[in-house]
């Protein structure tokens, strides 16, 4: 039995004694912190997703876990390049990471059925869109539908306001 709580952890701290090469081994207890954890979801070729992480590495540095959501493999693994902690490909890795979540970001193509080419099956956008995550979500699609009163910012200005401004807005209500 340990002296603390399964949400405590030891780290061992090796030090060299100063009187000579023996050696001081101490555990250091320390609590657990749960990092939020920061989903984002992209399809095609992961060029917006791994816009995102690239910022968000730059900007918030380790605070957050990043996962890469991909709607295929290319996606993912150019999310993972660009720093996400862990990434997962395909509907069934979206549906069951997306209701785990702390945060969503995507397109917002993601939450439609059928969207990027197919690439977005219904029972993804569905699982985004159920999702008690809040959700940000950008103005960007190619699909045959037009959303009114949206800004044209190019994508750089869009993903800066996100990475600086709206997700600690949005996670500090959570």
């Amino acid at each position: 039995m340990t002296p603390y709580p399964r949400s405590w952890f030891a780290t061992k701290d090796c030090r060299t004694s100063p009187e000579g090469p023996a050696s001081l081994v101490v555990f250091v207890w320390s609590k657990r912190v749960k990092r939020k954890q920061i989903c984002i979801v992209d399809g095609q070729g992961g060029g917006i997703g791994a816009t995102l992480i690239k910022y968000l590495r730059e900007y918030h540095g380790e605070r957050y876990e990043l996962l890469a959501l991909g709607t295929n493999v290319i996606a993912t693994s150019q999310m993972m390049k660009a720093g996400a902690n862990r990434g997962a490909s395909g509907e069934n890795a979206v549906i069951h990471t997306v209701s785990q979540a702390d945060l969503i970001i995507g397109t917002i193509a993601v939450t439609w059925a059928n969207a990027m080419l197919g690439e977005v099956t219904p029972a993804m956008s569905s699982a985004i869109t159920s999702s008690p995550a809040p959700k940000i979500l950008l103005p960007l699609f190619h699909e045959n539908i037009t959303v009114v009163c949206v800004g044209s910012d190019p994508l750089p200005h869009m993903v800066k306001s996100i990475v600086e401004e709206k997700i600690t807005e949005v996670l500090h209500h959570v």
